[in-house]
């Protein structure tokens, strides 16, 4: 449940460190190009598989089988649900996941990404979440030959029902380099707005996020890197339909960008359109896409 509908006096425990900007990310538009057609089929209450095809004249136009096992059927609500899922797209690039609970307050993830015959990423992380905590250790793309290793530490502390405070610390070891950046994290929710920020050597990111009423759902970005000395401020919006079953998001930015995606349910049909346009002023480009899900 909700930070603020505890009321047993116990402080709830704060999510995942990857999730605290989550609330105001969903409410922006994912970019759509081209024609994209997702076909997805539930062979049973654990075993779900899809297919989609995409058509580009931006980039090379590929096909992609997904598959998915959930380990109950209890977690199908929660986006943490212990799974095993797999990609593999026309190119026989590999893209694997498993997220399983050892135990109930420990889970353990793991990644596996190739690109076409040469391995890309491979982690291996492990969270405990406790009553009123959580605390991640994450070890990405260890090469003994090479020397070199990626350490991601994560803990987020609930300070009171509304208010989570933590940190991150990436260490990473190579023949040439070596260093580490420690970025702090704060966070505070009320029944309708969300804010969020990350401070650290390299940036900042703030989130804002709203729910106006059951339709309409506004969220604001921040993000300032120090290696690359650029800002970008982004504003976005969802708004819901549910008589002509439809959503809309919408965006805006800093550097001139204007998007939007339209999502509409074809009833009855098992079927959803989806339309975007995504406006570069600044670059003069326009990338406009079609897309229809199935299943």
């Amino acid at each position: 449940p909700p930070r603020w509908e505890r009321r047993d006096g116990r402080l709830p425990n704060p999510g995942s460190f990857h999730s605290l900007h989550r609330s105001c990310k969903d409410v922006f538009p994912q970019q759509i190009e081209g024609v994209k057609m997702i076909v997805n089929k539930t062979l049973s209450s654990f075993f779900k598989v899809s297919h989609m095809l995409h058509l580009s004249a931006v980039c090379p136009s590929y096909y992609r089988f997904h598959v998915e096992h959930l380990q109950s059927d209890d977690y199908s609500k929660d986006k943490d649900a212990p799974a095993l899922i797999g990609e593999m797209d026309s190119s026989g690039s590999l893209n694997a996941h498993a997220l399983l609970h050892l135990t109930e307050r420990v889970r353990a993830r793991t990644v596996f990404q190739t690109q076409q015959s040469q391995f890309v990423t491979w982690q291996f992380e492990t969270e405990y979440r406790g009553s009123d905590f959580t605390a991640a250790v994450t070890v990405a793309n260890p090469d003994i030959l090479r020397e070199s290793v990626i350490l991601v530490a994560h803990f987020l502390q609930s300070v009171s029902s509304g208010l989570v405070l933590g940190g991150e610390l990436v260490y990473h070891r190579g023949r040439a380099e070596e260093g580490g950046i420690l970025t702090l994290a704060g966070q505070y929710s009320r029944p309708n707005w969300v804010a969020t920020l990350n401070a650290g050597k390299g940036g900042a990111h703030a989130s804002y996020y709203h729910r106006v009423n059951k339709q309409i759902q506004v969220g604001v970005e921040f993000e300032a890197s120090t290696r690359t000395q650029e800002t970008t401020t982004s504003f976005g919006y969802q708004m819901e339909l549910p008589e002509a079953n439809m959503l809309f998001r919408g965006m805006i930015n800093s550097r001139c960008i204007i998007g939007g995606v339209l999502e509409k349910r074809l009833i009855p049909l098992p079927a959803t359109l989806i339309m975007g346009a995504f406006v570069n002023h600044r670059g003069d480009k326009l990338q406009v896409g079609l897309g229809v899900t199935v299943g």
